[in-house]
């Protein structure tokens, strides 16, 4: 996975295509490295190379008569290459709104209330990307629940969509950034840098605020990334098994509070831990 700092070097996230670029744009798993093993290259020197893109010959545009435009395979690549830089995980990279799953949350009834709170979170996610892509700056959204319940799912799902639509986002794991923090007392790497980043990062997903081994000095750090967002409208999506209570006594008072005036609440339930219920659908249980 890749440091933050590693993402400041790069100026990737920062060019951003035409609106007319992205109807040509596929949804594709940036994972796998974009190379057919049934073209063989034409270059005589290296006979038995194979080549990542035929169609331009690996060398990122096409020609035609006196024309040259960009091959679609270097959109495919700047795509591979957002998702790297949003540390979004391999596995969560799949993660789609339209994938939802409502069984996971019980029998289709009226009164089902862990499916009733699913339907608002789910509504909520697909009107967060929405107003993502006409304006930069609003409400962000906390999806709390307890573990297993689909909040991370959403949140990756959104982070997806966003990636998708060529918007600016990183998704970081709580836990993992308050080490990355940690470490700083003992690397080159500058703890201002890794604040920026969090900070001023068009969308910003914090995943897993759960109840860690919170120090005053990382509790601050958090306090200066969300109060930061709240006052530049910057929007957040927060992931998190506490309740408002418990995140009071966690993270503090403070911070909580400028959670809930930049985020719309919702609350995910579950009867059955989701990764237990995937569980025993995969072993055919």
């Amino acid at each position: 996975m890749r440091s933050v700092k590693d993402i400041l070097k790069s100026n990737v996230l920062a060019t951003q295509p035409h609106a007319a670029d992205l109807k040509s744009i596929p949804c594709i798993d940036p994972s796998p490295p974009l190379v057919n093993q049934n073209y063989e290259s034409t270059d005589p020197l290296n006979p038995a190379e194979t080549l990542k893109c035929p169609a331009c010959q690996d060398r990122g545009i096409i020609i035609e008569g006196d024309v040259a435009y960009p091959c679609n395979c270097m959109r495919m690549r700047k795509m591979e290459n957002q998702f790297r830089h949003a540390r979004i995980s391999r596995v969560l990279k799949n993660c789609r709104l339209e994938k939802f799953r409502f069984d996971f949350y019980g029998p289709e009834r009226v009164d089902q209330p862990h499916r009733q709170g699913a339907a608002k979170a789910l509504k909520a996610a697909y009107s967060f990307v929405d107003e993502c892509r006409r304006n930069p700056h609003g409400l962000g959204i906390l999806f709390t629940g307890p573990v297993g319940s689909g909040k991370t799912y959403l949140a990756a799902s959104i982070a997806n969509e966003l990636i998708e639509a060529q918007l600016q986002v990183l998704f970081l794991v709580v836990p993992d950034l308050l080490d990355e923090l940690r470490a700083t007392y003992k690397s080159e790497v500058n703890e201002m840098d890794l604040l920026d980043t969090a900070r001023t990062i068009p969308i910003l997903i914090l995943d897993d605020l759960g109840a860690h081994n919170y120090t005053e000095w990382t509790r601050n750090r958090l306090y200066s990334i969300i109060n930061y967002r709240m006052n530049e409208l910057l929007p957040t999506v927060i992931t998190s098994n506490l309740s408002l209570d418990e995140m009071e006594d966690y993270i503090g008072v403070r911070t909580t509070s400028r959670i809930i005036q930049s985020s719309r609440i919702f609350r995910l339930t579950v009867e059955e831990d989701i990764r237990h219920q995937m569980y025993e659908e995969r072993e055919g249980k």
